[in-house]
């Protein structure tokens, strides 16, 4: 009786095909877009979570208080100081950061410049997961040589820059000695790398540090020495304008941030599931107003109001079901198609992968909303009376 009924109900569907596509529509683009949304938020935590497992959990960052918005009092080579009397560190790598205009055959762009000590610059750099494509790292007593990102190098400028090349840095000839491997991290991609020194010289800084990375001691427990080193920075300084990140906090935070997000882009996404259920609803209704001489017949032969209901409920509920599935597939696609056009853009880290609970729940929900949008029209379809049904037309 009940595959009868299933029988039935996809007749129904069937025999009403342009109503039932743009019925389910609405679910259709709601579970498209929780499906890619979860997709690629849970890509972009990968990507950040792979990140510091490269980089290594032994990484401390001291940046200026407000550096995040933009608000900054800035580090100094005096804090530099204070950190290295501390014993807990294998390498204290203050940067010094800031934007010039780059000419290379004629072509200028503006691109962002670090400025990193030439001291064991291959130790420091290596231990923040860069490594060297082309050419070679900075020898100690480098200054005016320059290391660019993979993507400054390959495909920022029309013609391609070479290791050995001469380029302008506001107006300053630099040569390039060396080209890093692409490291899936657009904004290190595109960068230059000078010796901090010259940095000073270029940008005016004689004493000032953007930010601070510190690695700490192989077997050294990190919580406790970031602690220490606040401590020891508030007294030397006299105030607390700075920040210190260890790399559970800046993962946490940046997993909140993703999370909020998140949050508000999949509450976004249920208002098409909402009006895809009420889509249902009303195209339910309709059709119980159409079919309500055959719903008297049916009761008229023994039919209960249990099984009219039944009928209408697994009527709606594969309607859900059906805008599920196919939901699920754009929304896969979609999120496939922002990974390939992320690795293109050079954001080669996001990995999308499609979570079978994401698409489980995601199915579950759409036949749930699919369903309950079924129950008031199988309820009022369930109480007709079979004489007034019949009268029907």
């Amino acid at each position: 009786m009940i595959l009868e009924y299933f029988r039935l109900t996809l007749k129904n569907i069937r025999h009403r095909k342009m109503r039932s596509w743009l019925t389910i529509l609405g679910i259709i683009i709601g579970v498209a877009s929780v499906v890619s949304l979860i997709s690629i938020g849970q890509g972009l935590e990968n990507a950040i979570n792979a990140q510091f497992e490269k980089m290594g959990t032994q990484v401390i960052m001291v940046m200026p208080k407000g550096m995040q918005t933009g608000f900054a009092s800035g580090l100094t080579d005096d804090d530099v100081k204070t950190i290295e009397k501390l014993p807990y560190f294998d390498f204290v790598t203050p940067l010094v950061a800031g934007t010039a205009q780059v000419e290379y055959k004629r072509e200028k762009k503006f691109v962002m410049i670090s400025g990193f000590p030439t001291k064991s610059a291959e130790d420091r750099f290596s231990g923040m997961d860069y490594a060297i494509g082309e050419g070679r790292y900075f020898n100690q007593n480098e200054k005016y040589g320059v290391i660019l990102g993979y993507n400054t190098a390959k495909d920022m400028f029309e013609k391609e820059i070479p290791v050995r090349s001469r380029i302008k840095l506001n107006g300053v000839d630099f040569t390039v000695v060396g080209i890093f491997e692409q490291l899936g991290r657009p904004d290190d991609d595109r960068a230059i790398y000078m010796p901090i020194d010259t940095a000073r010289i270029l940008f005016d800084k004689p004493k000032e540090v953007s930010f601070i990375m510190l690695r700490v001691k192989q077997g050294t427990d990190i919580a406790p020495v970031a602690e220490e080193l606040k401590k020891e920075l508030k007294r030397s300084r006299g105030n607390e304008n700075f920040d210190v990140f260890t790399p559970d906090q800046i993962l946490k935070q940046a997993g909140q941030i993703l999370g909020v997000v998140q949050i508000i882009l999949v509450g976004i996404a249920a208002i098409s599931l909402i009006v895809g259920g009420i889509g249902i609803m009303n195209t339910m209704y309709t059709s119980v107003l159409e079919r309500t001489k055959e719903i008297g017949i049916m009761k008229a032969i023994g039919a209960t109001n249990y099984d009219i209901a039944f009928i209408f409920l697994t009527e709606s509920g594969i309607l859900g079901l059906i805008g599920g599935l196919v939901g699920i597939v754009l929304g896969s696609a979609v999120a496939q198609i922002v990974g390939v056009i992320a690795k293109a853009q050079g954001f080669g880290m996001l990995l999308i992968i499609i979570d079978p609970v994401v698409i489980g729940g995601a199915l579950l929900f759409a036949f749930v909303v699919g369903a309950l949008s079924g129950l008031l029209p199988a309820r009022h379809a369930a109480a007709l009376q079979p004489v007034e049904a019949l009268r029907y037309e």
